[in-house]
């Protein structure tokens, strides 16, 4: 647990509308039923018809159900694996599993918004970025089906591999002819001449 953890904490639940102040000071020391109260807070804003919620904290067995209900609620409906015995500690360490579930609540508050002010902006800055998503969407298609056909050709080229592995070696290992071997220069010597004196010619 970090200073700084508590102080983002603190200024989150205050952004989202958190309706008591909550202290740095509060997690110094095991504080489980504000952690209770918090997470409670925190997964009726992201449901706000759960009422699977244990109300009863006081016992250690209520507890321990309490924050089980919690993390399979925030894993099934959230996809975010919070650390039940962190949970359960209700200190600082508590805090990084809260922070965890604030964040997403607290992007989502950010982003809105920030789409609230692009909105005033006027219909325009939203019909470009549409087109612009548009135009990317067309260029990730095109991508996928290059990406599909390359995939196939070095498949079979990969397939044809073995075989040319066998050529390859044959025409490796065989012998060559000094006859065939002079006469392949002598034609790429001609061929060279021809080509300098069309050059001088131009």
């Amino acid at each position: 647990m970090s200073y700084r953890e508590l102080r983002n904490l603190t200024e989150m639940l205050r952004a989202l509308g958190y309706p008591r102040l909550v202290s740095i000071e509060n997690f110094r020391t095991p504080n489980f039923p504000l952690v209770a109260e918090v997470l409670a807070w925190v997964v009726r804003r992201f449901d706000p018809h759960m009422d699977d919620l244990p109300n009863d904290v006081d016992t250690e067995q209520d507890r321990v159900i309490f924050v089980r209900v919690v993390a399979q609620f925030m894993a099934s409906k959230a996809h975010v694996r919070l650390n039940t015995k962190k949970l359960y500690q209700a200190d600082g360490f508590a805090v990084q599993e809260i922070l965890k579930a604030l964040s997403l609540l607290y992007s989502a508050l950010k982003s809105n918004t920030a789409e609230d002010d692009l909105d005033e902006e006027g219909e325009t800055t939203h019909n470009f970025d549409v087109m612009s998503r548009t135009g990317e969407l067309k260029q990730i298609r095109s991508l996928a089906s290059n990406i599909t056909t390359r995939g196939a050709t070095l498949f079979d080229l990969l397939r044809r591999e073995v075989n040319l592995r066998e050529m390859r070696t044959n025409v490796i290992n065989r012998p060559l002819e000094v006859v065939d071997v002079e006469r392949g220069l002598q034609e790429a010597i001609a061929a060279c001449e021809a080509d300098f004196k069309e050059t001088q010619r131009a």
